[in-house]
């Protein structure tokens, strides 16, 4: 071998310019040329080269590879095998031709299928038809080593060393058909006994008949022909093919049976070439001038019979032909659908040569219904196409999809995002898909929003970790206000699968809240993956708090030796006791509480007198109530505050419409970080009372200030030489007692029908109606003691 390559070598280069090398030898049994596998220097492109070397072995042969280079340059026609280049001289003939395999191989391997076998023949037998008929010529030389196949499986005629017309003066096949190899086993009867001139006599089709017969024969039964008494055992041969072939092989020429008569035979309805496979084959070849109802049926065959075709076939013949009818000729998703099975069969190298570049192409394609087909079946291209091209060519023309004004187009869109985002870049994630995203979660169609709600749980762990929990926390909290049920409960599930990527802040400051209106959701789907939802949530805080120390306060340090600290006392943790004291801020020691309790004085500096025996007691749970004047400074300034527009409002963790049914009597002012005696963190405070005429337990009401505040002139009478701030004082079982200056109740028991200087004390009482007094009471124990303890527990 290779000594053959450097001698081959040596010949070109004393030769003319022969742009094309010698690849590996493929092996023709009975056949004058030797057949090389080769590329083309310039482009790298596939050939064969047949070359005939010119010695003294060869030299009466000579005649035979002459004609068949001048029969190939001037015979053109599909079925015969496609000349690209030659060139002859003195020592060698080189013919390069496109890539073909001779059909012997397969033969001997027998790996055509009957369907196969009959397509090739109908190929032969159609080239037959027109080198007899049309260019009225002998082939003469009809066996498997003149028969190739090319890279898309079809079968091509070659082999005219002895074809020769009828027209020329001295046609070669009379003069040098015995010296074709093998002539003796391939030469039919009349040719054996007579010899090749007494075809003379003869029409035109008889050898060439003959040579088919012993061709069917062959691919048959796998190339076993010896001589021609097995001829007429047809063994393999099709039953339905056996009448017309036993007339190809009369021993008679006269009665023998032409092939166009043969290819005639057989392409009547439900004959042994009326095939699927040859259907497909012809219309392919026709599909430009066919309408669309044929196209349809071509497609319905191709898929229903499209695994018994050669896949050599398919890449190399049919696809090619159908991706121009998906661009260029109308064809559409049904095409396109055939294109997608043939291309399951495809190497990575092929699907980027062939599919790739019209994927691109169809993509920017406005049409709504190639738009959809593609989108459906991205999960099938997607792995052939690189990330480059996903990124930089079909992503952007995707995105137009998002915005498009049919809702199949955009649903579609959303549900093909978990197809590409593998191959995305993350300026493509977090930039524009995220930005399309947010729109379509906002959708009309309730479908869309629930589709882009399931999307973002299942691309979550493809966003950048800056963005992650800040989109899916806003994604998942508006879905779950969705109105429509699937939506709430796609928001819960991908809450639930997406419940490891989130902090445990989040989890409990931010997404718990948003989860737990959902427990009351009128959809029993709802609440029930909400129990769920929540059960992962607070398992996940259980998790990651594990680990936490037991409390964040520092421990106490002792600033001076000689000083004891202050020691907290021990919580209660018995769950009977959870209403009583539950800790206790200072040392228990009999030395640190001697000395005597003092008594508070009055603001007035009056009522320190003690009291007479004979005065009854005020319960000490009873509270006290405010001046008017006091309330009406507190709620003023409340007012005040409500209407300032600087005053910015407290945000709740329940939307607006949760809070129209609660009460806000029974709650309070409920912050998100105020509870209880908690300082508040917006900066507002409630006043206090720094005003010297209020009063406390043993005052006496502001006479002065209530009379100012009042539009009426004041009762005969009553003079404002009052020195001591007049307060009330209510009793338990006595009713509503006065005290003047000196601390006591005299005033209270003297008759009402005396005029008194109390009397318009008495006069504002009953002004003042008692309901009215019982809401002002409650509303100011709550606002005036921060803890609220007094009024609301009775201990």
């Amino acid at each position: 071998m290779d000594f053959l390559k450097s001698a081959v070598a040596s010949a070109i280069s004393k030769g003319p310019p022969f742009p094309y090398t010698f690849g590996d030898r493929a092996d023709v049994d009975s056949s004058i040329w030797a057949l090389f596998n080769g590329t083309k220097r310039e482009d790298g492109s596939n050939c064969s080269i047949f070359s005939f070397e010119i010695n003294d072995s060869t030299r009466s042969r000579l005649p035979l590879a002459k004609n068949a280079l001048r029969k190939l340059r001037t015979l053109r026609h599909p079925g015969v095998v496609r000349i690209i280049d030659s060139v002859e001289t003195d020592t060698y003939i080189y013919i390069a031709t496109e890539r073909i395999t001779p059909l012997s191989w397969h033969v001997r391997r027998e790996a055509l299928n009957t369907e196969t076998i009959k397509w090739g023949l109908h190929s032969i037998a159609i080239t037959l038809k027109f080198i007899n008929e049309e260019a009225a010529s002998i082939h003469g030389n009809i066996r498997t080593s003149s028969i190739y196949t090319t890279e898309s499986g079809e079968w091509k005629l070659a082999g005219f060393e002895v074809l020769s017309s009828m027209k020329d003066d001295d046609p070669i096949t009379y003069k040098f058909g015995g010296l074709l190899p093998d002539s003796g086993r391939y030469a039919p009867p009349e040719v054996v006994k007579g010899g090749w001139d007494t075809l003379r006599n003869q029409p035109i089709h008889v050898a060439d008949s003959w040579n088919f017969g012993t061709l069917i024969y062959e691919v048959f039964n796998a190339g076993a022909f010896t001589n021609s008494e097995q001829l007429a055992q047809a063994k393999k041969i099709p039953p339905d093919m056996v009448v017309s072939y036993k007339r190809l092989i009369q021993q008679n020429p006269k009665t023998r049976l032409s092939v166009a008569h043969f290819l005639e035979q057989g392409s009547r309805g439900r004959a042994f070439f009326d095939t699927p496979l040859i259907h497909v084959a012809q219309f392919v070849e026709n599909m430009g001038v066919k309408n669309q109802d044929e196209r349809e049926e071509f497609l319905r065959e191709l898929e229903e019979t499209g695994d018994q075709f050669p896949e050599d076939f398919f890449k190399a013949k049919v696809l090619p032909e159908l991706l121009k009818s998906v661009e260029f000729g109308g064809g559409g998703p049904k095409v396109f659908s055939v294109v997608l099975k043939i291309g399951e069969k495809l190497s990575d190298e092929e699907w980027e040569s062939s599919i790739s570049p019209c994927i691109v192409r169809l993509f920017a394609v406005p049409d709504r219904a190639t738009r959809v087909f593609l989108l459906d079946n991205l999960p099938k291209m997607i792995d052939h196409l690189p990330d480059k091209v996903v990124n930089d060519k079909v992503f952007p023309e995707m995105l137009t999809g998002f915005s498009d004004v049919a809702p199949i187009v955009r649903e579609q869109t959303v549900k093909a995002v978990l197809v590409v985002v593998p191959k995305l870049s993350d300026r493509n994630i977090n930039g524009d898909l995220l930005k399309y995203l947010a729109k379509t979660q906002n959708d009309e169609q309730p479908g869309i929003r629930t589709n882009t709600t399931i999307c973002l749980g299942k691309i979550a762990r493809n966003l950048g970790p800056n963005t992650r929990q800040k989109v899916l926390t806003a994604a998942f909290t508006r879905a779950l206000r969705d109105p429509f049920v699937h939506a709430r409960n796609a928001a819960l599930l991908a809450l639930a699968a997406t419940a490891d990527i989130f902090d445990e802040n989040d989890c409990a400051v931010r997404l718990l809240p948003t989860i737990t209106p959902s427990l009351v959701d009128k959809e029993k789907l709802v609440r029930t993956q909400a129990n769920k939802t929540l059960e992962v949530f607070l398992q996940r805080i259980k998790t990651l708090t594990a680990n936490y120390p037991d409390t964040a306060i520092p421990n106490p340090t002792v600033a001076d030796s000689g000083t004891a600290a202050p020691r907290m006392g021990t919580a209660q943790t018995d769950e009977s006791s959870w209403a009583g004291w539950a800790i206790s801020s200072f040392t228990k020691k009999l030395s640190a509480t001697s000395g005597e309790i003092e008594r508070a004085a009055s603001p007035s500096g009056l009522g320190n007198e003690p009291r007479p025996t004979s005065a009854p007691t005020v319960a000490a749970q009873t509270r006290p109530s405010l001046s008017v004047g006091a309330r009406t400074a507190s709620a003023s300034t409340l007012h005040r505050k409500a209407l300032s527009p600087a005053t910015p409002a407290r945000s709740s963790f329940l939307g607006d419409e949760d809070n129209e049914n609660n009460d806000p009597d029974a709650w309070g002012d409920l912050d998100e970080e105020k509870f209880f005696d908690a300082e508040d963190s917006s900066g507002s405070t409630k006043p206090k009372p720094t005003d010297t005429k209020s009063f406390d337990e043993w005052g006496e009401p502001d006479i002065a200030s209530m009379a100012n505040k009042s539009k009426s002139p004041l009762p005969k009478g009553l003079t404002k030489k009052a020195t001591a701030p007049v307060t009330t004082a209510p009793r338990i079982g006595v009713g509503r007692a006065f005290s003047n200056a000196k601390g006591n109740v005299a005033a209270a028991r003297k008759p009402p029908g005396k005029t008194t200087g109390m009397k318009p004390i008495a006069a504002r009482t009953k002004l003042a109606p008692a309901p009215v007094i019982k809401a002002e009471v409650k509303a100011d124990a709550w606002d005036d003691d921060p803890g609220g303890w007094d009024d609301g527990w009775d201990i």
